[in-house]
């Protein structure tokens, strides 16, 4: 059964934050709020947490993940960013928009766009996650948490816990969150493409044009 933490948004307890990273790190799957959606995610390196997130969302293995990540420096870690691709990811993070970028040797194979050899990455803004990440000392793997048939995101925790508490490991309560997904900007050369609109500004961007 799923083990649910009532977490401060604005000032996360660290007791709760620590232990809710020892979960991640022993193999568990948790869900956690961010400055969109709920997400639900894993270790980077743990392939059959992915595989459980995978059973759970109805993903099959052409669905890209996320790298939920703490700044700019760990995203250079897993993606390749050039100075312009910097300039607009430092103007426009943290905040609710997945850059896809191509994908450095850190990233597992199995995170990989099979053609494009690209991965997304994100810098959130929400407390919670922030706390998170900086107590794990690397990303998360994640994905919006919307369940099959579904077309948005769970909002409220006390749902999320009924629905899943035998699937997940951990759900984490910050208080009711929203439901729109991240904008996907895919970025080349400091120019943005935008692959889906959700929430966001996109007029941030110089180049707003649907990639599909």
């Amino acid at each position: 059964m799923a083990q649910f933490f009532q977490i401060h948004p604005v000032s996360p307890q660290p007791r709760l934050v620590e232990r809710a990273v020892n979960i991640v790190r022993g193999g568990g799957v948790v869900v956690y709020p961010t400055d969109s959606s709920h997400a639900i995610g894993c270790h980077i390196g743990d392939r059959e947490a992915m595989e459980r997130i995978r059973r759970i969302r109805g993903l099959d293995h052409h669905h890209d993940f996320t790298l939920m990540c703490r700044n700019l420096s760990e995203v250079a870690i897993y993606a390749r960013v050039g100075n312009a691709d910097y300039r607009v990811l430092r103007a426009n993070t943290p905040g609710p928009y997945t850059f896809i970028l191509p994908a450095t040797r850190e990233v597992p194979r199995r995170l990989l766009n099979p053609r494009r050899k690209t991965i997304g990455v994100r810098i959130p803004q929400h407390p919670i996650t922030q706390s998170l990440l900086a107590q794990l000392g690397e990303p998360l793997m994640s994905v919006s948490l919307i369940l099959p048939g579904q077309e948005l995101a769970l909002n409220d925790p006390r749902e999320i816990r009924s629905r899943l508490e035998h699937e997940v490991d951990l759900v984490i309560d910050g208080g009711y969150c929203g439901w729109e997904p991240t904008t996907v900007v895919a970025l080349s050369n400091g120019l943005a493409s935008i692959a889906r609109h959700g929430k966001g500004d996109i007029a941030a961007f110089s180049l707003a044009e649907s990639v599909g």
